[in-house]
């Protein structure tokens, strides 16, 4: 039709051109179909909505070794240290935290909700040890120390493989009346992906390594799964390995992926403690990660082991989506890998701490790396009275621990 007007507009005058009877029936039905294809553009953005949000539940692709299957299937690759034996009876990191008076976590919905805690003394004093220790001992390895938003646009989130809107049992979202698409991290992954979103690294200058301290925001509304203690809570303080490498080879991210577990290895180590590493199924993987490593440390008195960790391999997947690039010698742009790592999760630390350093006498040693840090070896019974609470909730608390249903 465009052809038969085209032709018409060329062969006569405008005079005539608007008398002749084809040319208005062409332009009548140019605008009808014009009327129908606004009438269907609406339909075009939700169905572009539609397969945009479905193309960003994709997964990444999955390494040919990855065990097949659901967390069961996960494959034991070392187990390091051994189980601290006891000749009394444990209590749990909540009871001695209570007890030194380090740990508040009870009666505290009408000030700060659910799963949330106070440290104090020692126990404050033990997590800046545990994140001194750990980003000193990075930087030894060439990591660059890096402080990012806690706040996130959530195209920053899709990117890295997480969903804030379809993620609203783990991702705070903030007022959107108020601050439209901004989101609370739960990993300072998403804000250090965000730094090099949009831009391109010197081959020669990868790989990149990125250490971060950062509080983490989750929203962990899964009421039946550890509702007590330091294992799942609503916000928590976490130091994180990021890195950025080439692609020339095909084996760069791996290599780094397998630097990252070897760090974690030497950083739980060094805190004395026992655990295995896994190389964890495919249902376990999550959208981004081509390959992920989880560490499970001993708990003495939940009686089970408990994840403190995971490294991911995620190749290409965040790059493309963040448009993360390194420039070759000859000028060309290429998509960059990412690898991700936890290097301390400073909660789930302190549980595996407290529990296997525990004395008889209800004393805590002190890990013999982080004794330069805290300043002594032992942490002792406050010299003073710890408040009384005189608030309306009189309930009794046994501080018994609850089994895991990891």
């Amino acid at each position: 039709m465009a052809n038969e007007v085209k032709h018409l507009v060329l062969t006569h005058t405008k005079e005539t051109l608007e008398k002749l009877p084809v040319y208005v029936s062409l332009r009548k039905r140019g605008k009808g179909i014009r009327q129908q294809l606004n009438s269907l553009y609406p339909e075009e953005s939700d169905l572009d909505r539609s397969f945009y949000i479905r193309a960003l539940r994709l997964p990444n692709r999955t390494h040919p070794d990855t065990p097949v299957g659901d967390e069961s299937k996960a494959r034991v690759l070392d187990i390091v240290g051994e189980k601290p034996k006891f000749d009394f009876e444990l209590q749990n990191h909540l009871q001695l935290g209570e007890d030194l008076d380090i740990i508040r976590q009870r009666r505290l919905s009408h000030v700060s909700g659910h799963r949330s805690y106070y440290l104090r003394g020692a126990g404050s004093l033990l997590q800046y040890a545990l994140v001194n220790f750990t980003i000193n001992k990075l930087m030894k390895k060439g990591f660059i120390p890096m402080s990012v938003p806690d706040m996130l646009k959530g195209a920053v989130f899709e990117g890295c493989g997480m969903q804030p809107d379809a993620q609203s049992s783990q991702v705070y979202n903030l007022d959107p009346s108020q601050f439209p698409d901004l989101n609370l991290a739960g990993t300072s992954e998403v804000g250090i992906a965000g730094y090099f979103m949009d831009h391109a690294q010197t081959l020669s200058d990868l790989p990149l390594r990125t250490v971060c301290c950062s509080t983490c925001y989750r929203a962990e509304t899964d009421a039946g799964r550890e509702t007590w203690g330091l294992y799942r809570v609503h916000h928590f303080t976490k130091v994180e390995m990021f890195g950025v490498t080439a692609n020339e080879s095909g084996t760069e991210s791996q290599e780094l992926h397998n630097e990252f577990l070897q760090l974690q290895k030497e950083i739980f180590s060094d805190l004395g403690l026992h655990f295995k590493v896994l190389d964890m199924p495919t249902q376990e993987l999550g959208r981004p990660a081509y390959k992920k490593y989880d560490i499970e440390a001993w708990m003495p008195a939940r009686g089970s082991y408990g994840e403190i960790s995971s490294a991911s391999n995620c190749t290409d997947y965040q790059s493309r989506r963040l448009n993360i690039m390194y420039r070759t010698p000859k000028g060309e742009l290429r998509h960059a890998h990412t690898v991700n790592g936890t290097a301390c999760a400073v909660p789930r630390l302190l549980i595996a701490i407290l529990e296997s350093y525990q004395l008889k006498d209800g004393r805590v040693r002190v890990p013999a790396i982080l004794q330069p840090f805290m300043g002594t070896d032992i942490i002792e019974r406050p010299p003073y009275t710890p408040a009384e609470y005189i608030g309306p909730d009189q309930r009794k608390f046994t501080g018994k621990p609850q089994k895991s249903v990891d």
